[in-house]
């Protein structure tokens, strides 16, 4: 394993974003429809750190075909995680209508993107800068839904997604712990992990949420009859004390 620290803290992320993707399956979806975007997010997320990880731990020389095929995977894993959060943005703010149109245009952007990817450049700041306006406009989007629903959960998706961005920028510094055995890329993968759980607080509740899209009628949901343990201390985690209460 040539990086040790980077390829396991990759490993941790997809693992990570595995077990967020099977409890947000979990509950009566809300009539903002997001579970979709939100798997896909995590999917995404844990499908380009598991492809990254092998990558830094077994096939760091571009000649072989491990390389060949997983870094491209992984940068467009990336660019399939900023697809989702143009989605997920769209559906917050806009109507069913509007936000098609939102999604046709990120839908074209993941198609230059893959073409930039595929037969340009395979720089990992490309799959950066694909992703920035994307997590400004869901930063944007869970502010506003803020000041609608009151929901400090989605303050901590919001502070997640900020700090998902801070990790980037000291990654594209080379910031990190230790050189060689804790590196730039190390310290990334753990302050994402930090960053998605805080994300993950946030979209559960978008998911199975009681009140209704922009510009519709507020609609209720009945809530679950039972409450995993799982779900408690994501509660009291987020500090969201109106969420899923009967």
């Amino acid at each position: 394993m040539t990086e040790p620290d980077v390829t396991l803290t990759d490993y941790a992320l997809a693992l990570e974003g595995i077990l967020f993707l099977v409890l947000l399956q979990r509950g009566r979806a809300g009539p903002w429809g997001l579970r979709s975007w939100f798997s896909l997010f995590f999917a995404s997320v844990s499908a380009a750190s598991l492809c990254g990880g092998t990558v830094h731990g077994f096939f760091l020389d571009e000649q072989t075909l491990g390389h060949t095929i997983l870094w491209p995977t992984t940068l467009l894993a990336m660019g399939v995680t900023a697809l989702s959060a143009w989605a997920i943005g769209a559906k917050l703010l806009f109507s069913r209508r509007v936000a098609r149109w939102v999604l046709v245009v990120a839908v074209l952007q993941f198609a230059f993107y893959s073409i930039v990817v595929l037969f340009r450049t395979e720089e990992f700041w490309v799959a950066i800068l694909d992703n920035l306006p994307a997590v400004l406009f869901l930063i944007i989007a869970l502010g506003l839904a803020y000041r609608r629903e009151k929901q400090r959960s989605l303050l901590l998706a919001a502070g997640g997604l900020a700090l998902n961005l801070v990790a980037a920028l000291l990654q594209q510094l080379g910031i990190g712990i230790h050189p060689v055995y804790f590196n730039h890329n190390a310290l990334y993968h753990v302050l994402q992990a930090v960053a998605l759980l805080l994300f993950f607080l946030g979209s559960r509740w978008l998911v199975c949420a009681k009140r209704g899209r922009p510009g519709e009628e507020h609609t209720e949901i009945k809530p679950n009859a039972s409450t995993t343990r799982t779900d408690e201390l994501l509660k009291t985690l987020s500090g969201d004390r109106h969420a899923d209460t009967p």
